[in-house]
């Protein structure tokens, strides 16, 4: 059984950075796909970014392209979300994710089977 937890969350002013970390037990960094997910208030959750077990397989939304890297490291099974930049619209809770590596990295929710409890992030004006 795997189990993710983020942390790091918290609350900044526009244009600040945070960084998000997500702690995977249970299997080995690399054999999973990771990705991180994102629900703000009244809204669906979508997703941010994620990655692969190859080196080059990272995928970013739209929205956060050039703001935001995922990264992984393997000697402490942590996956890294790093926030640049931030605005008012990335206010939301973030959740870690992680799926066994299947040929292709996924960027919907329903491809990944294992969810951490999730970590707010406020972005002021």
């Amino acid at each position: 059984q795997v189990q993710v937890v983020e942390s790091g969350g918290g609350s900044v002013q526009a244009g600040g950075s945070l960084s998000l970390s997500c702690a995977a037990s249970g299997r080995t960094l690399d054999d999973l796909n990771m990705g991180w997910f994102r629900q703000a208030p009244g809204k669906e959750r979508e997703f941010v970014a994620a990655m692969g077990v190859t080196v080059g397989s990272e995928y970013y939304h739209d929205s956060v392209k050039g703001r935001f890297t995922i990264s992984r490291h393997n000697a402490k099974n942590t996956v890294t979300l790093q926030m640049n930049s931030l605005n008012p619209e990335d206010t939301a809770v973030y959740y870690c994710a992680a799926a066994g590596s299947a040929g292709w990295v996924g960027v919907f929710d329903y491809e990944y089977e294992y969810w951490g409890q999730g970590t707010q992030v406020t972005v002021s004006s």
